[in-house]
């Protein structure tokens, strides 16, 4: 059997990211170095955590993306109960709102190291 236990997200400060996440989530920031390269935040209730390494050479992805522009690898799906609640949470967290909003009932922002994750509300 086969489980899936972890997304991680490259980023030049893993630190700072898991922090981002931990406040952003509510969850608890694990630590598996010494150096703070690669750090996991888990949700209390199991399922998949995050996880964030150290890349020295993280490039933001451009979203959109763009011919010729870094790509991203990955987004998160992150179900809200009030969008703009959600929104508001995320702003205050440190995520920036994407400029390109495909969709109404779905909010695009982007983490401090620029991966892009979904808001959105159940219909």
């Amino acid at each position: 059997m086969l489980t899936l236990t972890t997304v991680t997200l490259g980023a030049s400060d893993p630190v700072a990211l898991a922090r981002f996440y931990e406040r952003l989530l509510g969850w608890q920031i694990e630590a598996d170095t010494a150096e703070d390269t690669w750090l996991a935040v888990r949700n209390p209730a199991g399922g998949v955590g995050l996880a964030f390494q150290y890349e020295e050479f993280h490039a933001a992805p451009v979203w959109p993306g763009r011919p010729g522009a870094q790509q991203m690898m990955v987004h998160l799906e992150i179900r809200v109960d009030d969008l703009a609640a959600g929104v508001r949470t995320a702003l205050d967290c440190g995520a920036v709102l994407a400029d390109h909003q495909p969709q109404q009932d779905v909010r695009v922002c982007l983490d401090p190291a620029g991966h892009p994750f979904c808001l959105w509300v159940p219909s």
